[in-house]
C-alpha cells in the first residue's frame, strides 16, 4: 500500500487513526492495534514477504534478549547478529547480482535464483543491525516484544524511512499522553501529509513521464535536451523521495509520533559534506555511527589518509545499500571520492571560493551523479554526460535546439513548464517541510 493511493489516503489511515484514537473506550492496547494495522499495511503489497519480515524481528528480538542477559559472549552474538541480518539482506537483495558477476567474471552458467524482493527490507535490515548496537553498548537496558515488534513494523517508516531509533520511537509509543487525540499535531500533520502528496503527486510523478520518455529515447537527446532530463530527474528524484517522507512524517504526526528530520534543503547545500548532512540524513547517520565509526576507531593509526580511504568504502556501500547494482556502486564511488575531494580542500586549500560559486559547483555535481542513479546501464550513463558536454551541440544552438522533438515535447507542454520551474524555485528558495512542523503553526 502506497501513501499516495486511494485505499490508503481514503480508507487505511482513517480507519488508523479512529481505532487508535478510540483503543481505550473499546479495551484494546493502542500498541497492539498499531502493529496489526501494520501487518495488514506491509501485506497488501505483497503477503508472501511477510514472513521475511516477521522472521527478521524474531531473531533480532531473540538476539537483543541474549545480549541483554550478560552473558560472556555478547560480542559474538552481536556479530552473529549483524551477520546474518546482512546475508538475510544479501540473499533477496543481492544474490541474482552476485551470481550474474561470477557468470560473468569466471564464464560460468549458473541460474539466477530469482527470489523476491521484500519490501522495505534495506530499512529494516538497517534499523535491526542498529538496534543490536544500541543493546550491545547498553543504550537500550529492557526490551519488551511488543514495543521491539511495533519499533521494526510501524507503518508510516517502514516503507521509506526514515532509519530510526528504538530510543527515539519508544518513549513516544509508551507515553500515554500521545494517546489521546491532539488536535494541533493533527493539523499540522496533515498539512504536511499534503505537502507530501502533492511532492509525489504533481511534481515527481510530472517530471517522471518526461524523465522516461527521455531515457527511452537516449539517442534522441542533444546538449541541451541532456541537461534537462538530467535535472528534471534531480528535482524529480527529490520530490518523489521527500515527498514520501513527508506523507510518512505527516501519518506519524496525526497519531502524536514525531519521526526524525531526514531532508534539510540538500539543493541548497555548498559543498559535498554538507550535501550528506541534509541528503538521506538518518542514511548518513547510519553509516557515520555503525560502519566509519567502528572502521576507523579499529585502525592502530589514525590519520586522514586513513579517514578517506574508509569514506571512501563506506559510501561504496552506501551505493550498493540503495540496489543491486554497478550503476548505484558508481553513485556511491562518485560521492565518495567527491567527499574526499571535499576534505582535502577544507584541510588543505585556504582559498575561500564564494559562496554562489560553491553551491553551483555541487549541485552540478549532485546532478550528474544522479544519472548514474537513475541509468539502467551503465553505457547510458556515459552517453547522457558526453552529450552534456558535446560543444558541438552549443556551437549549433538554433539548428539543434528547434529540431530535437524531445526539447520540444518539453516546451509544448505548459504544465511541465510550469512544474519545473516551480520545481527550482521551491527546493532552492523555500523552507523545507519539516522546518514548518518543527515551527507547530
Amino acid at each position: 500500500m502506497l501513501f499516495y493511493t486511494l485505499p490508503y489516503l481514503a480508507f487505511f489511515l482513517p480507519l488508523c487513526l479512529i481505532l487508535f484514537y478510540f483503543a481505550k473506550s473499546f479495551k484494546l492496547d493502542n500498541k497492539l492495534i498499531l502493529i496489526i494495522l501494520s501487518l495488514f499495511f506491509y501485506s497488501w503489497w505483497n503477503i508472501y514477504y511477510l514472513p521475511v519480515i516477521l522472521f527478521s524481528i524474531a531473531i533480532n528480538y531473540y538476539l537483543s534478549n541474549k545480549i541483554l542477559s550478560k552473558t560472556n559472549n555478547q560480542k559474538k552474538i552481536l556479530l552473529f547478529g549483524i551477520i546474518l541480518n546482512i546475508l538475510i539482506l544479501v540473499t533477496f537483495k543481492y544474490i541474482d547480482f552476485i551470481i550474474e558477476n561470477l557468470n560473468l567474471i569466471f564464464l560460468l552458467n549458473i541460474q539466477l535464483l530469482n527470489l523476491p524482493f521484500p519490501l522495505a527490507i534495506s530499512f529494516f535490515t538497517f534499523q535491526s543491525i542498529a538496534f543490536l548496537v544500541n543493546v550491545y553498548d547498553e543504550e537500550i537496558l529492557s526490551v519488551k516484544a511488543k514495543d521491539f515488534f511495533l519499533f521494526i513494523i510501524f507503518f508510516p517508516q517502514l516503507i521509506a524511512g526514515p532509519i530510526v531509533k528504538y530510543n527515539h520511537m519508544m518513549p513516544q509509543f509508551s507515553n500515554k499522553k500521545n494517546w489521546f487525540f491532539n488536535e494541533r499535531n493533527f493539523r499540522i500533520g496533515l498539512i504536511v501529509l499534503f505537502i507530501g502528496f502533492i511532492k509525489k503527486v504533481y511534481f515527481a510523478d510530472s517530471l517522471s513521464q518526461f524523465v522516461d520518455t527521455g531515457y527511452e529515447n537516449i539517442s534522441e537527446l542533444d546538449f541541451f535536451s541532456s541537461w534537462l532530463i538530467s535535472l528534471s530527474f534531480t528535482f524529480q528524484f527529490y520530490f518523489d523521495f521527500s515527498g514520501y517522507v513527508d506523507m510518512a512524517t505527516g501519518s506519524a504526526l496525526m497519531m502524536n509520533i514525531i519521526l526524525p528530520q531526514n531532508f534539510n534543503s540538500p539543493y541548497k547545500s555548498t559543498s559535498i559534506i554538507d550535501f550528506w548532512q541534509r541528503w538521506h540524513m538518518t542514511l548518513t547517520q547510519f553509516l557515520t555511527n555503525h560502519i566509519y565509526n567502528p572502521i576507523l576507531r579499529s585502525l592502530k593509526k589514525i590519520n586522514f589518509i586513513n579517514s578517506m580511504f574508509i569514506t571512501l568504502f563506506v559510501f561504496l556501500i552506501a551505493g550498493l545499500w540503495h540496489g543491486p547494482s554497478w550503476n548505484f556502486v558508481i553513485f556511491g564511488a562518485f560521492h565518495g571520492l567527491g567527499l574526499v575531494t571535499n576534505h582535502f580542500y577544507k584541510n588543505y586549500i585556504k582559498f575561500q571560493i564564494p559562496k554562489f560559486i560553491s553551491w553551483f559547483i555541487t549541485f552540478n555535481f549532485i546532478n550528474i551523479s544522479f544519472i548514474f542513479f537513475r541509468s539502467e546501464e551503465i553505457s547510458n550513463s556515459f552517453i547522457i554526460i558526453k552529450k552534456m558536454f558535446n560543444i558541438k551541440h552549443l556551437i549549433n544552438f538554433d539548428s539543434n535546439l528547434f529540431n530535437n522533438e524531445y526539447f520540444l515535447s518539453f516546451i509544448g507542454d505548459l504544465n511541465l513548464i510550469i512544474c519545473f520551474l516551480l520545481s527550482v524555485i521551491i527546493s532552492l528558495c523555500f523552507q523545507n517541510s519539516y522546518k514548518l512542523l518543527l515551527k507547530k503553526k
